[in-house]
């Protein structure tokens, strides 16, 4: 529990925010280093437990130089440079100065100062939220996205301790990348017994079908992630690395726009180095390393929606400009990857996974992987792909690899570490167990294969929350399976300020940071270190940063004393060719989400509208119709509103009415209007990089606000007449924003006609079938039938400003089946999708296709003929057109979904390959 200071709005006495935030400020807590005043916080001396032998030596194939602390700690025993490390300290009263980085931070915070600050963090929490960025601990499809929890200080690294990192990182970068080399190729390294087999063979995330493969440019690892803590003595050490699908390029670029838009004065006079060059130079790099393609078109391939960082996928993707696709947007073809698109296949020549490797390929991998693309890896081996990082890099982030490192590096580059790791222990070997069962309690304990499946996959245990039975049982296990357990020195994480409104007014609170940096590769055998990253804070009383645990994160700024580069992503001299070349494809599961998007917002406009006109009626004075309760009853049963079980209206008109309340919010019923805005997140979440923020943020809260309507009534017991029409004028008046959305915002390429085209074919057959049901029943012959039939339309104003007082089947006819003008009218409707599917297949304009030709033709008909009443009256011509319209629309669905979705009509076909 950290020390809470008092409020800031209680220290006015103190005039300038830098002494003003020193003063009120806790220290962090004993032991570690306090970042906002650049020292360590004096710890209190431990005392050893009654016989407990001091820490041994790590054995020489674990143990390098490397690992102790760099500078004056050096002469310092290992025991103490993990728990007694101490630094001069100012004499006990003194108040230690800030940093001069934090000290001209809060001297630019501009006009409001401190008082300022609460509205700040208001307003971060606001703009997070209404960009929707979102982290899920476990991902659940039918549940709340968490939001992304960022903290409105960021954590500030000056020039020397960024120099520290950078020449550290690049320095492991160029040893894991030789490492994966030697490993999929000679293999001398196991051969010497520099690094052991179990930890390579033994690994579930060796590939050994990517043995012997030599990846474009010779470079393995394009991006590698590594996680620092700051030490008592200043400075930093590598806790871990990831390989396989590091995260966090996403956030921590999200993190720096928000966060730059609180305190824009500060950084710009804290020279703080921008991030777009570094993307700018990963991205020419994956270029220039492609195999072929000029240009070569790179994707990046995500689990999907449901994956806990798929917001930084959709993020990352919009701003690189690359394809977002899933396993099942590529096929493989004469091993070569292609991107399945409403075109064809398209090359795919480079690929960024955020996708473990076991799950890349079915075939060869994990056989019950959906989210992998069958053949993926004899395309890597073939040489017509490149795959950033290349499959088969999991070995690397084991712990225990990090013991080996100084040894690799010497023999890898000739080279000492100069950012050491934690003092790492695998327990596979005898010595090292020997030497770290009696230091359990000050250690870490770690899975050797992290993520594996098997009974010895856990999760990191802290030795100092272990009871003595408890640190007995883990002894006993590591002993029986010492290859499967890793044991880690423990580092007092450093804590950075924080701004906290957790409990009561705002203050400074200290939390502990972990400090996550990239390495990117910008060409054949070169990286980068972006100037940046994503600082991971622990909760209030936890000692590990993790954002699965309820942690936090913050910005990274990393000053510079030179010039700060302001390269953007911008390109203002690309040719006209070169945009045509680049046009964004339109995948086909893009094409399919989109298509359903479209019949769900239509699909859930004619529910709420049904459902309303419904309800309206039943409590009006035409409730006593019967042909017109016979209609309501019949549509409520085709559009799924009520249970098949649920008595007709004119048998019991309130057991209906109730029965249809009770199925509004019920997202399991299919039809309901419920589960059709639930199926309206879910298809947009599917394709979020193609839609505005705005737009998703009204599709997230109509299902949001409806549900919990519906929820609150059901809660009471009854979800009352009046209640549920307010719900559904709450979700009328989203849906038509949504539609204006669609409608006005969205660019007018193939996946808005698709979208296009399913909200026409919803329309058209959910109208044709209703005028339909009017007329076998006879509902359209009474008054309170045929205003029914106009207001489900959404046509009452035009036709009584029309027709003033007939109400004839002719004028009835006229404005709801042949009029041009009414975007209601079955006419309307048929020529705007004969057109739109006609565009969709690249006809000329004017011109037709074969499946245009599928749906019913308006210029043939005529209002003589659809009126001439039949023997019984009963208007055989029209009700023939009807039917066929509902048909020919369904027909034509089906029709889309195997010619664009499966591509498995003559469509499949290769472009620009």
């Amino acid at each position: 529990m950290e020390p809470l200071n008092e409020s800031l709005f209680d220290a006015q006495a103190l005039e300038f925010p830098a002494a003003l935030a020193s003063a009120l400020a806790p220290a962090a807590l004993p032991g570690h280093f306090d970042e906002l005043r650049g020292q360590a916080t004096p710890a209190v001396p431990a005392r050893p437990a009654a016989g407990a032998a001091p820490l041994a030596p790590m054995p020489p194939m674990l143990y390098d130089a490397a690992a102790q602390p760099p500078g004056p700690s050096q002469a310092q025993s290992q025991t103490q440079t993990q728990t007694q490390t101490q630094v001069l300290q100012p004499a006990p009263g003194d108040t230690p100065p800030l940093t001069p980085a934090w000290n001209a931070f809060f001297e630019q915070l501009g006009p409001g100062g401190f008082n300022d600050l609460p509205r700040r963090a208001v307003s971060l929490e606001r703009q997070i939220r209404d960009n929707g960025v979102t982290y899920n601990v476990y991902a659940d499809a039918d549940g709340p996205q968490r939001p992304w929890s960022l903290d409105l200080f960021p954590l500030i690294v000056s020039p020397e301790s960024w120099a520290q990192i950078e020449t550290g990182v690049l320095q492991r970068t160029r040893v894991l990348d030789r490492v994966m080399a030697d490993v999929y190729g000679p293999q001398q390294l196991l051969a010497e017994g520099l690094l052991p087999a179990a930890l390579v063979h033994g690994h579930p995330g060796y590939l050994r079908a990517m043995h012997g493969v030599k990846p474009p440019g010779d470079t393995w690892l394009h991006i590698a992630a590594f996680d620092l803590a700051r030490g008592p003595d200043g400075n930093w050490w590598v806790v871990s690395q990831r390989t396989q699908a590091p995260s966090g390029l996403g956030y921590l670029l999200e993190n720096r726009l928000a966060i730059t838009r609180q305190f824009p004065q500060a950084f710009e006079a804290l020279q703080v180095q921008r991030l777009a060059a570094t993307y700018s130079a990963m991205m020419d790099g994956l270029q220039r390393m492609c195999p072929a393609g000029v240009p070569p078109h790179i994707a990046l391939l995500t689990p999907g929606p449901y994956n806990e960082t798929y917001f930084e996928h959709a993020y990352l993707a919009r701003y690189l400009g690359l394809t977002l696709v899933e396993g099942s947007d590529l096929t493989v073809r004469d091993q070569r990857l292609y991107l399945k698109t409403l075109q064809g296949l398209r090359p795919v020549h480079g690929l960024i996974k955020r996708l473990d490797d076991q799950f890349l390929d079915p075939l060869e991998l994990r056989p019950d992987s959906t989210l992998g693309v069958p053949g993926l890896l004899q395309a890597i081996r073939a040489g017509n792909v490149l795959v950033a990082n290349m499959p088969g890099s999991a070995f690397l982030e084991s712990p225990a690899l990090l013991g080996f490192l100084p040894g690799l590096a010497r023999r890898l580059i000739g080279e000492k570490l100069k950012l050491p790791a934690l003092p790492t222990w695998w327990c596979g070997e005898r010595a090292a167990l020997e030497a770290v069962l009696p230091q359990l309690g000050d250690c870490a304990i770690k899975p050797t294969y992290p993520g594996s499946d098997g009974q010895t996959s856990f999760d990191a245990v802290l030795g100092s929350k272990l009871s003595r039975r408890e640190l007995d049982e883990w002894a006993g296990r590591i002993v029986r399976e010492g290859e499967a357990h890793t044991v880690q020195s423990y580092l007092p994480l450093s804590q950075m300020p924080t701004w906290a409104n957790d409990m009561g007014p705002g203050h400074i609170a200290p939390r502990a940071m972990l400090l996550r940096v990239f390495a990117v590769s910008d060409g054949p055998q070169s990286w980068r270190v972006l100037p940046g990253g994503l600082a991971r804070l622990a909760g209030r009383d936890a000692q590990i940063a993790s954002m699965q645990r309820g942690g936090s994160s913050a910005d990274v700024w990393v000053q510079t004393h030179g010039e700060v580069d302001r390269t953007t992503l911008l390109q203002p001299h690309a040719t006209p060719a070169s945009l045509a070349r680049h046009r964004a494809p339109v995948t086909s599961r893009a094409a399919e989400n989109m298509f359903w998007l479209g019949r769900y917002t239509e699909r859930a406009e004619n529910a709420v509208r049904l459902a309303r006109l419904t309800l309206n009626l039943l409590g009006s004075e035409d409730q006593s119709s019967r042909p017109l309760l016979d209609w309501l009853h019949r549509m409520a049963l085709r559009n799924a509103l009520v249970p098949a079980e649920a008595p007709s209206a004119p048998q019991s008109r309130r057991v209906f009415e109730r029965a249809l309340i009770a199925e509004l919010g019920d997202v399991a019923r299919g039809g309901s209007v419920g589960f059709s805005l639930r199926c309206i997140r879910q298809a947009a979440a599917a394709v979020r990089e193609r839609l505005s923020q705005d737009t998703w943020n009204q599709i997230v809260r109509a299902e949001a606000d409806f549900l919990r309507r519906a929820a609150e009534q059901a809660g009471e017991g009854s979800f009352a007449t009046g209640a549920a029409l307010r719900a559904l004028e709450s979700a009328s008046t989203a849906l038509a924003a949504m539609t204006g959305a669609q409608t006005d915002r969205m660019t007018r390429d193939d996946a808005w006609r698709l979208l296009s085209i399913g909200r026409h074919i919803e329309r058209l057959g959910f109208l044709a079938s209703a005028l339909e049901a009017g007329f076998e029943n006879g509902a359209v012959h009474e008054v309170s039938g045929f205003e029914a039939m106009v207001a489900l339309f959404d046509s009452t104003i035009t036709f009584h400003a029309r027709y003033q007082q007939r109400r004839d089947v002719a004028t009835l006819v006229d404005l709801l089946v042949l009029d041009a003008e009414n975007p209601r009218s079955l006419a309307w409707v048929t020529q705007t999708l004969r057109g739109r599917i006609a565009r969709l297949a690249g006809s000329a304009p004017g011109k037709l296709t074969a499946l245009s030709y599928e749906l019913p033709d308006p210029a043939a008909w005529t209002l003589e003929h659809l009126c001439a009443a039949g023997a019984e009256a009963d208007y055989p011509a029209l009700v023939q057109l009807l039917a066929s319209c509902e048909t020919a629309a369904y027909h034509v669905s089906d029709a889309i979904g195997t010619r664009y979705f499966t591509l498995t009509s003559e469509s499949l076909r290769s472009v620009g390959a």
